[in-house]
């Protein structure tokens, strides 16, 4: 079965990239400096932002805590690494689409909440039909911390300036499952946290070749630019040397001053 075929429930980009394993870590007062941020956009100005959690189209079905603007705030050094992304994927006709960036903490505290209230299932059926909601934080879709309150990490995907349209990943942001694993239905190495890309081997059952193909395309240029990637996520890359690897932000998202 082509996977393209599949109508999937959107895992949780939030949640996958909440499932960061904690240790003694510092939360930031409200009042906190901003300076060490930048809107993204002012670096990577060909950037296409889609903030999915302004609006109601997110696994909640409401605007999300602390997000007053639809807009994307990162580290300088994640954004100037993610500018040498975007000059590298436009000069093969392609730019960047945003779905997150900096997600304040009290985002992520409105995402446990939600969690836990297992009468409200309003999305189910378009984000994770497969699932109970009962099993979300047991199986570490949801996590009181997330790797994009600290800053440097990124939702993505390709945007195809001459289709003039998203690029065909297989599958889409925030979906809850195997489908959404950067390999799936191709190679599977697991010798290392992040496996090198590997060479497509599907049977047809799962991604295409094209399909695996662009999300490696990603994959690799993420990589190339100092950028890791999630094993369980195809959108979701952490700067690998992050300014800010045990601090968690909370002021809200929106355009700097």
């Amino acid at each position: 079965m082509n996977i393209q075929k599949i109508v999937f429930p959107m895992l949780i980009g939030v949640i996958f990239c909440a499932c960061c394993k904690c240790k003694d870590t510092t939360v930031k007062p409200a009042e906190e400096q901003t300076d060490a941020f930048v809107t993204l956009t002012d670096v990577v100005p060909d950037a296409i932002l889609e903030i999915r959690y302004f609006s109601t189209y997110n696994f909640v079905g409401k605007r999300i805590d602390g997000y007053m603007e639809p807009t994307a705030l990162l580290t300088r050094q994640a954004a100037d690494s993610l500018k040498a992304v975007s000059d590298e994927l436009i000069q093969k006709g392609y730019r960047l689409k945003i779905y997150d960036a900096y997600r304040p903490q009290m985002a992520v505290n409105h995402f446990v909440r939600w969690s836990q209230d297992f009468a409200d299932t309003l999305m189910k059926a378009y984000f994770y039909p497969g699932l109970d909601k009962h099993e979300l934080f047991p199986k570490g879709y949801i996590a009181e911390r997330s790797g994009h309150t600290r800053g440097s990490t990124v939702d993505l995907t390709l945007f195809d300036m001459k289709t003039e349209k998203e690029v065909d990943m297989g599958g889409t942001f925030d979906w809850f499952g195997v489908e959404s694993h950067p390999d799936y239905c191709g190679t599977h190495p697991d010798t290392t946290l992040y496996p090198e890309i590997g060479k497509y081997t599907g049977d047809g059952t799962g991604l295409t070749e094209q399909q695996y193909n662009n999300r490696m395309l990603l994959r690799s240029a993420m990589m190339r630019h100092g950028f890791k990637p999630l094993d369980t996520e195809w959108w979701h890359f952490t700067l690998a040397n992050e300014p800010f690897p045990d601090t968690y932000f909370t002021f809200p998202v929106k355009q700097l001053p």
